[in-house]
């Protein structure tokens, strides 16, 4: 098996990390420690790659060499910046990946950061529709919430209201991130704060209230890739068996929104390289922006039919107890959305689990773990399969 490996993490706490005030900051949170994890000297490290969305988040752009600034040792190594929206992390571990198999290298640092807490509320909303269509929906109130609000009435007028089933999603993820040390909101809400309107959670745009919608969140996450050889020396080892990217059409008009069609080819794309199933998985991590989100990924990656997604949390089948754990992290609900980090935050997640390294969110059988992040509304999808080897 020649896929390249991933030999070694880090992951900072999500939140309104003041205390590290800036990417320089944050980014330094995670770099030596994920190589340090992976029980490799810095100058073994030919290759960074790393991910930040910024989008007028920091007045500091241009991080490529910013992980030079705590490990001076990466001085002279090739390092590139990557940027694709909400799916930013994963196309920097794309990069990684592409690089290694072209056989340029043998270890890369991947690191993914953002800080969004450092400008106002009105900001943020306005920085996130620069993962939209401008042209056509600039306007929509209450920025990327509302593009998701619209999608969610969407489905509604298409399967009927499913407010009980994004409810449920939403008290599965906090539930699930009371276990994640990590997550910027360790608390169990309940199904039944979720699900009712109230004064702590309004109605923001359309049928999302407060409950279905991702936090603005500061944080870091990095992680170490190997080539084959390599990882066969090193104390840890997850496989990259497949990894796949599939775009689709920036414009929600000019989609069906509510079947994430680019979502259902990348996983599709993801099983044929890797040669399995959505049976052959133990878990699955997956982009839950927001609650609808979650809940048309389930028909996307074969869960269940179009339509039909409400069984998928109704009838239990991805709580940590059930057929296919989703979102055993909590997802970007419970543990936080900082841009540029998320993707490569799901992918040590995902990792952690397959080494036998989740602590409290340790699942009882975890050999095969698919990941999927995308960038706006299912324009950028990435899907990855994951092999435990050790």
């Amino acid at each position: 098996m020649n896929q390249p490996c991933i030999v070694g993490w880090a992951h900072s706490a999500f939140g309104k990390r003041d205390d590290l005030p800036d990417i320089e900051a944050l980014i330094a949170d995670v770099s030596r420690a994920a190589i340090d994890d992976a029980g490799v000297a810095p100058t073994e490290i030919g290759g960074v790659f790393v991910g930040l969305f910024n989008g007028g988040f920091q007045k500091q752009d241009f991080p490529s060499s910013l992980p030079m600034q705590s490990v001076p040792e990466l001085r002279w190594a090739r390092a590139s910046r990557y940027e694709n929206a909400c799916a930013t992390g994963s196309a920097a571990i794309h990069g990684a990946l592409d690089w290694l198999a072209a056989g340029r290298g043998r270890l890369a640092l991947v690191v993914g950061a953002e800080k969004m807490t450092a400008v106002p509320g009105s900001a943020v909303g306005d920085i996130l529709l620069g993962c939209a269509y401008r042209r056509e929906e600039g306007e929509i109130p209450n920025g990327f919430a509302g593009v998701f609000g619209r999608i969610a009435e969407t489905y509604f007028q298409h399967h009927g209201d499913q407010s009980d089933a994004l409810a449920a999603i939403a008290a599965k993820n906090h539930r699930n991130g009371v276990d994640n040390p990590f997550a910027q909101m360790r608390r169990d809400l309940g199904y039944d704060f979720c699900r009712t309107e109230s004064a702590k959670n309004p109605f923001v745009a359309g049928p999302l209230k407060r409950t279905d919608c991702s936090l603005v969140s500061d944080g870091a996450a990095a992680l170490v890739l190997a080539d084959a050889e390599t990882a066969a020396a090193l104390a840890k080892s997850v496989r990259v068996r497949a990894a796949v990217q599939v775009n689709d059409f920036l414009p929600i008009s000019a989609r069906d929104i509510i079947r994430f069609e680019g979502c259902a080819r990348a996983w599709a794309a993801a099983h044929a390289a890797a040669g399995t199933t959505i049976a052959d998985l133990d878990l699955v991590e997956t982009h839950d922006c927001f609650t609808i989100a979650e809940l048309i990924e389930y028909e996307a990656m074969g869960l269940v039919p179009e339509g039909q997604g409400a069984r998928a949390i109704l009838e239990g089948w991805t709580a940590a107890d059930g057929r296919l754990p989703v979102n055993r992290s909590g997802g970007l609900k419970s543990k936080g959305h900082p841009i540029g980090a998320t993707g490569v935050s799901m992918h040590v997640l995902a990792a952690m689990q397959l080494a036998g390294q989740a602590g409290a969110m340790q699942l009882p059988r975890a050999d095969l773990a698919g990941v999927f992040n995308m960038g706006g509304a299912a324009v950028a999808n990435y899907a990855t399969i994951l092999e435990r080897v050790r």
